[in-house]
C-alpha cells in the first residue's frame, strides 16, 4: 500500500462559489438507488441464513420507467404505473426461483415503508442471473475478501458550510413538523444549494399532492407559506426558492408540480442508479468524488461500495484525530483479485489549520488510516445490516 499525500492552501469554503445538490428519497434516481440496496440487504440476510455467510451479488443496475397521470386540485389518477427493473447478478439461494422473487418483494416492502402516497403504482421485474465464476470467488475466499474491480472511493471531511446547509434544508424538508405543516409536499424533492462569496441560496423542486391543493391560488399560497416557514427555520441565512419553473398565468394544473402520487415518476420521469447522491448524501461537484454507484453492490468485495464509505470514515477519523487538519479528503485505489485491506493506494489531500506550517509529520497520518483498513470486516456487517447509508 502507498500512501501519498498531498497539500492544499485552502478549504473549499473558502472559495468564491461553491455548489452542492440533493436528493430525496422520492426522487427517481433515489428510488433506484433505494431499491437496488434493500435487494442487496435482503440478499445478505437470505445467505446469512441459508449458509452462514455473505455470497456473491451486485444489483446496482435499476431503471425507473416513468408512468402517466392526470393529476387534479382534489385529486387525479394514475392512468399508466410505473415500472422498476432490477438487474444484476446473484448467487443462487436453495429455492430456484427464490432469488427474483425475494428482489420483488423487498422492492415492494421498501417502496410502501417510503412513500406515503401511491406505492402500490409501481410494476416492479427482476432480471438476476448467476455472475461470473471468477467474481463469486472475489466474496468466498478464505481470509479476507478479494476486491472484486479495479476502482477507485473519495470521501471528504469536514463538511462545508454550504454542504451543511443543504443536508440541514433538506431534513426538514422530509421532516414531520413540515409534513405536518404542508400535507400538500410530497416525497419527491431535489434541493440545489449555491454559494457566492457569503450568500447562500437554495433552489427546491418539490412535488406536491393534488388532493392537499385546491386551486392554482392555494397552490401559490402554500408554495410562498413553505419558502417563508424553511427560511424562519435555517441555521444559515440564505434565499430560498421553490419550483422556478410554475407558470401561474397558465391558470390551471398544466403550469404547475402538481403529481397525484408526490413523486414526479408518474410524469414519465425516469430514473437509474448511481446519479443520485453520493454515500454522503450529496453531491459535490467542487469536491474530489467518485462516480460508483454503491447502492446494490455487495458490501464484502465490491470496492465501488466498500471504498466510498471506507474513504468517508477515514476522512471524518484523520479529521477527528488530527487537530492540525482543517480539511482532509481521501482517495482510495484498488486493484483486481488483492485483499480488500490492502489498496493499492491511499491518497489524501490535506489542508492545515491557519497558523500550522508545513513541514508536518505524515508518520501521524498512517496509524488511523490502518485502524480503518483493519475495520472492513466490521464495516461489510453494517452496510449488509442497513445501518450505513450509501446515497
Amino acid at each position: 500500500m502507498k500512501l501519498i499525500v498531498s497539500y492544499s492552501a485552502e478549504p473549499v469554503g473558502s472559495h468564491r462559489t461553491e455548489l452542492c445538490e440533493h436528493k430525496g428519497e422520492g426522487h427517481p434516481d433515489s428510488l433506484c438507488d433505494s431499491v437496488a440496496e434493500a435487494v442487496s440487504q435482503a440478499l445478505c440476510a437470505a445467505y446469512l441464513r441459508a449458509y452462514g455467510e455473505i455470497r456473491h451479488h451486485n444489483v446496482d443496475k435499476a431503471l425507473l420507467i416513468g408512468g402517466r397521470s392526470r393529476p387534479r386540485f382534489g385529486g387525479g389518477e394514475v392512468e399508466a404505473p410505473m415500472r422498476i427493473v432490477i438487474a444484476g447478478c446473484a448467487d443462487p439461494l436453495p429455492a430456484p426461483a427464490e432469488v427474483s422473487e425475494l428482489a420483488k418483494t423487498a422492492a415492494r416492502a421498501y417502496l410502501r415503508s417510503a412513500l406515503r402516497h401511491g406505492p402500490d403504482r409501481f410494476d416492479i421485474e427482476a432480471a438476476i442471473r448467476v455472475g461470473a465464476p471468477q467474481l463469486r470467488r472475489t466474496v468466498v475466499h478464505a481470509g479476507i475478501p478479494l476486491a472484486n474491480d479495479t476502482s477507485f472511493g473519495a470521501g471528504h471531511a469536514p463538511c462545508s458550510r454550504l454542504e451543511q446547509a443543504v443536508l440541514d434544508f433538506s431534513s426538514l424538508l422530509r421532516g414531520g413538523e413540515f409534513r405536518r405543516a404542508f400535507p400538500a409536499a410530497g416525497d419527491d424533492l431535489k434541493v440545489m444549494g449555491r454559494r457566492i462569496d457569503g450568500e447562500i441560496g437554495m433552489t427546491v423542486a418539490l412535488a406536491f399532492v393534488d388532493r392537499e391543493v385546491r386551486s392554482v391560488d392555494d397552490y401559490f399560497a402554500l408554495k410562498a407559506a413553505m419558502e417563508s416557514w424553511l427560511t424562519a427555520r435555517l441555521a444559515e441565512p440564505c434565499s430560498v426558492r421553490i419550483n422556478t419553473l410554475d407558470a401561474r398565468d397558465a391558470g390551471d394544473e398544466s403550469g404547475i408540480y402538481l403529481t397525484v402520487t408526490g413523486t414526479s415518476a408518474e410524469h414519465a420521469d425516469d430514473g437509474q442508479v448511481g446519479r443520485g447522491n453520493r454515500v454522503n448524501g450529496l453531491i459535490t461537484p467542487s469536491r474530489t468524488m467518485s462516480l460508483e454507484a454503491a447502492a446494490g453492490k455487495n458490501p464484502v468485495s465490491h470496492v465501488g461500495k466498500l471504498y466510498n464509505v471506507l474513504a468517508l470514515e477515514m476522512a471524518r477519523a484523520l479529521r477527528v484525530n488530527i487537530p492540525e487538519l482543517c480539511e482532509v479528503s481521501v482517495q482510495l485505489l484498488s486493484a483486481i483479485g488483492e485483499p480488500v485491506d490492502r489498496p493499492l493506494l491511499v491518497g489524501l489531500g490535506c489542508c492545515l489549520e491557519e497558523g500550522v506550517a508545513l513541514p508536518f509529520d505524515e508518520r501521524r497520518l498512517l496509524p488511523v488510516v490502518q485502524a480503518r483498513l483493519a475495520e472492513l470486516p466490521v464495516l461489510s456487517m453494517r452496510l449488509a445490516r442497513g445501518e450505513l447509508r450509501v446515497f
